[in-house]
């Protein structure tokens, strides 16, 4: 149990950071879902279209230290390379 001031202080700022954190996860992995869901119906303007969303999601993710840089950039580019995998 934390016994200072400050130490109090810290575990209310890390509870506070965790549940902005888990929401973030939470929104940048039901954008990435809406893409696979799309993908596999085989709808690829409405893939596109979760993809254009999805993007700033994971990117914003990274930029923000839930996610690292190159998983977010892999993921894009998996997802991006698949929507185009579509077309033929």
């Amino acid at each position: 149990m934390a016994n200072t001031k400050s130490a109090k202080k810290a575990t209310r700022v890390a509870a506070r950071r965790t549940a902005v954190n888990k929401n973030r996860v939470s929104r940048i992995r039901t954008h990435v879902r809406k893409v696979e869901e799309a993908i596999a119906a085989g709808n690829q303007s409405e893939a596109q279209a979760a993809l254009r969303a999805a993007q700033p999601e994971l990117m914003r993710g990274a930029q923000k230290g839930v996610l690292h840089k190159n998983t977010a950039s892999r993921k894009v580019s998996r997802l991006a390379a698949r929507v185009k995998a579509l077309k033929g």
